[in-house]
Formats: structure tokens, sequence, C-alpha cells
């Protein structure tokens, strides 16, 4: 998994609406968190509590994305349906998830099969990765999150 002062990968992904390049971005903040599943419990509170403070991110310079692997159609989908205001990344064919590490093998009632862990990256302008959450419990995560990015706004 990616670590504190690592540079994030230089990608390109689909989303439900137009491609996310990572150099589009540089010069914001970058927060990206990795979700299993669109339109499962989990995913829906997170992507919603992200949604819900979009606008203090927007106003701290900072883009949110969420990615897993399931495709822009179903993305789409997931946005219309809980009206999410953060960017939806599709790694359906990329390798993103494996990039940063997050593609995981995983246990379920004694079978093993891969999976995205929950985790997410905040990084600063220039595409260092500043903090990390692996295996992120969703109640109250984005408020964390946002409040790293006021911390480092602060630094």
């Amino acid at each position: 998994m990616l670590q504190i002062n690592d540079q994030i990968p230089n990608f390109e992904i689909l989303t439900d609406k137009d491609p996310f390049k990572v150099p589009d971005y540089l010069g914001k903040k970058i927060v990206i968190f990795f979700f299993p599943r669109a339109d499962t419990s989990g995913c829906t509170a997170e992507s919603i509590a992200f949604t819900n403070l979009q606008r203090d991110f927007d106003k701290l310079n900072c883009v949110v994305i969420g990615i897993s692997k399931d495709n822009p159609k179903k993305q789409s989908k997931f946005r219309e349906k809980y009206n999410l205001t953060c960017q939806l990344g599709a790694d359906f064919e990329n390798n993103i998830c494996e990039q940063f590490g997050v593609w995981v093998e995983k246990s379920m009632y004694g079978k093993k099969y891969m999976g995205i862990q929950r985790s997410t990256f905040l990084c600063d302008e220039k595409g260092t990765i500043k903090k990390v959450w692996e295996k992120v419990k969703v109640p109250g995560h984005a408020d964390e999150v946002l409040q790293a990015v006021k911390d480092l706004n602060n630094s």
C-alpha cells in the first residue's frame, strides 16, 4: 500500500462523467477514497458523508474522488440514486486499486476472494501523500478527512 510521502501514481480514470486525470488536479489537494462496491450500505454511507461535506472540501481547494471496480454506468446510477456530488472513478479496466495497494485478498465465511480494502489517501497540491487511512470504518470518517485537510492547510 502506498504510504505517507509517496507520490500518487499519475493515473487517468473514467468517471461517470468526465475522465479524472491527476495532472489536471495538481495545485489542489486530492482526497481519494476507495470503496468496495457502489450502492452497498457502507459505500453509500461513506459517499453520502463526503457529499455532505463537498462545499467544505471545495473551500479548502480540495477535490474528492471515490474509486471502486464498478463500471461508469453503475457509478452513474449510484450518483443519481443518492444525489452524490463527489467524483466517482470506475476502475473496472485499470489497475489503480492495485497501484495504491488496496486490491487485497479478503475472507468471508471462510471463502477467500480479491476485493478493495476501504482506504483513503490525502495528497497535497504536488500529489504527495500526506495521510493514509487503512481499513476505514465509515462513521465519522469523512469528518476526520476534512479535519486532516484543514490541518494540512494550517501547516
